[in-house]
């Protein structure tokens, strides 16, 4: 019953979550274009299986993802797993190697899990005649998120401030946005963006919270949040560096065509 109940709050709230964004819609086509609603059946239909997806997700993410993440968190950093008898006697950055370890893996995996990311990168292959790989991007953004949210973890366990790397990212974004081609700079950017989605920003989130609740000195409120901003420019600077590579070895091949003979 309680589970039932639970169904039933998570599903009333996502309703009024969703019915702004339903009303604009039906608003405009009716007010404004003056046209009825084409198929409304199947619109009814696919409202009806969005409610049903977003109530499920959003019932797992407090069920399981956060709770894991919080819990990885604790137990990658405790004292018999970095190897020290009490955290109280003080530990280095380097006592927590496993914690950047898993904090890469799981930026990785939820990234190319990342249903925005597939859809944008299918787009993208599609868009472009075959000429931008749907796999070779979403690679890249998911190496791009996973070295961010390690270094984030860093930035966690030494305190250090955040705006240093959040102005150091861009800065080099910046200057590889002027060194790449115009087509790849949008898509790129765009990549960024779609990384904080359904998937990513739960787990994230619940790592760099579990992660500041546990190492010594450190503030949930204060240092636990920042994760999603690194999984958010980092993206941005992997694509782009990903497009000046395969620019690059694409100069070569043009200039030595012996070779590939």
């Amino acid at each position: 019953m309680e589970f039932l109940h639970t169904i039933a709050v998570t599903a009333g709230s996502t309703a009024l979550d969703v019915a702004p964004i339903v009303g604009i819609l039906v608003l405009f086509q009716v007010a404004v274009l003056r046209r009825n609603l084409p198929n409304l059946g199947r619109i009814a239909a696919g409202f009806v299986f969005v409610l049903l997806g977003l109530t499920l997700f959003l019932i797992g993410l407090e069920e399981a993802l956060f709770p894991i993440g919080e819990t990885m968190a604790r137990q990658l950093t405790a004292p018999e797993t970095i190897g020290t008898a009490n955290l109280a006697d003080g530990v280095d950055w380097y006592d927590y190697l496993l914690v950047y370890a898993f904090a890469a893996a799981i930026g990785f995996a939820t990234t190319v899990a990342e249903p925005s990311l597939i859809a944008v990168a299918l787009k993208a292959e599609e868009i472009s005649g075959g000429a931008i790989h749907a796999w070779g991007l979403r690679i890249a953004v998911a190496f791009g998120v996973a070295a961010g949210v390690a270094l984030g973890c860093f930035r966690i366990v030494t305190g250090t401030p955040l705006p240093w790397y959040i102005i150091a990212a861009y800065v080099v974004v910046i200057v590889q946005t002027f060194r790449s081609s115009r087509t790849i700079v949008p898509l790129a950017y765009d990549s960024g963006g779609v990384t904080t989605s359904t998937v990513t920003v739960p787990v994230v989130a619940a790592l760099g919270l579990g992660l500041a609740a546990t190492v010594p000195g450190r503030s949930p409120l204060i240092d636990g949040f920042g994760l999603i901003a690194f999984a958010s420019v980092f993206p941005i600077m992997s694509v782009l560096g990903y497009a000046m590579v395969v620019a690059r070895v694409g100069r070569g091949r043009d200039a030595n065509p012996s070779e590939e003979s």
